[in-house]
């Protein structure tokens, strides 16, 4: 019960502070106020708008907000978000681009489930809507998930990646944000074992944590320092009564949140200091620079207590992936048997939470793989948001990897005789 109520605690801060908010908000804004014009009350509306939205966020799943685009034709087309498999965990959603002619590559985005919604890579998908028929990955915030669903850790992760890339086809080009790189990496190479005509044609792997130890951080420096059993005391949770998966052991998003603020607490207490001001002085609108990024970067899911667990144990502590020593379903993953998907890593010089070197790793990994289908990029002067959402992805790194999907995009030849096709669990 004690995770329960910290799990409640936690919620209850959070709404108070919205309402706080709120109430200042309201409390500024009485007629009567105003004929008084002294500038601690626009200072006191200000503080009220930019915290109750900011409180309020965080409950939110924020939309896609992708409603058209315009082609090729000159004429706007709009966009369907269509879901093409439902699971308990997370569903694969295509973004139909309606009456566009078919578009020749099909891209799968392995969104992170790291504390965020998919919506993290929305202006990722929007970068690719016009040359690529795209599809993502849309993980479920577990506090929303009923205990009777059961477990979800990291094995089942890779097995619902396995599932999504069957479903699509061989002819996918799958790339891998972040968080999911390693296991996306264990997925492909688990289709390359029991499902061989189902792997994608490539795979891009975008700042993740392949081998933590190629170049530590503080976020591998923490995995390290603390004990499975210290992690599991402090950050695990009990979903409380007012969400439908009261009781499932969770790490909080609002905890999460916690962490990535308290990495740059200056950098952010300057910009909500700085959007009270500009707030004040009516210079801010619901879309300015400060409203778009944080309403995505607040805006926090839960994950299961053994996807998170898991993650840390056998990803950064134990080295799973790295040391070829990864179990999917009682079958050791062997990523050597990755032999004709062409496979590319992306880093930037400024990483501070994927460093270079730990995501290029998985080149080293891919022993099978011949080097004409190996590629790498460094992306100079870019931290980890720039390499997939800001401008680094725009102006290099997108059409490096399209020019990369093009020219590994005629089929593999296959190997000889016919392989035995089993199904994941």
């Amino acid at each position: 019960m004690r995770y329960m109520f910290s799990y409640d605690l936690m919620e209850t801060i959070r709404n108070t502070n919205q309402w706080m908010g709120a109430s200042a908000k309201a409390m500024a804004s009485y007629p009567a106020l105003s004929m008084v014009p002294h500038p601690a009350v626009s200072w006191m509306a200000a503080w009220g708008e930019v915290t109750e939205r900011s409180f309020k966020r965080m409950i939110a799943k924020p939309g896609w907000g992708i409603r058209s685009i315009t082609c090729e034709d000159g004429r706007d087309h709009v966009v369907e978000i269509e879901t093409v498999v439902e699971k308990s965990f997370g569903n694969l959603l295509h973004f139909k681009v309606s009456g566009r002619a078919p578009c020749a590559r099909k891209v799968l985005l392995v969104a992170p489930m790291s504390g965020h919604y998919a919506t993290l890579l929305r202006s990722t998908v929007l970068s690719l809507l016009n040359d690529c028929d795209v599809y993502i990955t849309d993980w479920h915030n577990a506090r929303d998930i009923p205990v009777s669903a059961g477990k979800f850790d990291i094995e089942d992760y890779t097995l619902y990646l396995v599932d999504f890339m069957r479903e699509l086809g061989p002819d996918t080009h799958v790339i891998a944000v972040c968080q999911p790189a390693p296991l996306t990496l264990a997925a492909t190479a688990y289709l390359a074992e029991q499902d061989p005509e189902a792997q994608p044609r490539t795979l891009t792997l975008i700042g993740g944590p392949i081998d933590p130890d190629a170049t530590p951080t503080e976020v591998t420096d923490f995995g390290a320092r603390v004990t499975m059993g210290q992690l599991e005391q402090s950050m695990i949770q009990r979903v409380g009564y007012k969400y439908p998966g009261v009781g499932r052991k969770v790490y909080p998003g609002l905890l999460q949140l916690t962490s990535f603020m308290a990495m740059n607490i200056d950098r952010h207490g300057q910009a909500f200091y700085d959007q009270i001001m500009r707030v004040s002085r009516g210079e801010a609108s619901d879309f300015d620079a400060h409203n778009r990024f944080y309403d995505e970067y607040l805006a926090v899911m839960d994950m299961t207590a053994e996807f998170y667990l898991s993650t840390v144990e056998r990803i950064f502590k134990n080295r799973e992936i790295a040391k070829h020593e990864f179990v999917v379903d009682g079958h050791k993953v062997d990523i050597g048997k990755i032999t004709r998907v062409a496979v590319k890593t992306v880093e930037g010089a400024n990483d501070d939470i994927s460093a270079p070197g730990q995501c290029i790793a998985a080149l080293d990994l891919c022993t099978g793989l011949p080097e004409s289908k190996k590629a790498s990029h460094l992306e100079p002067d870019a931290g980890h948001y720039g390499i997939f959402a800001g401008r680094s992805w725009r102006n290099n790194i997108r059409p490096m990897v399209l020019k990369f999907i093009d020219a590994n995009s005629a089929p593999a030849p296959r190997s000889k005789g016919t392989p035995t096709q089993q199904n994941a669990a």
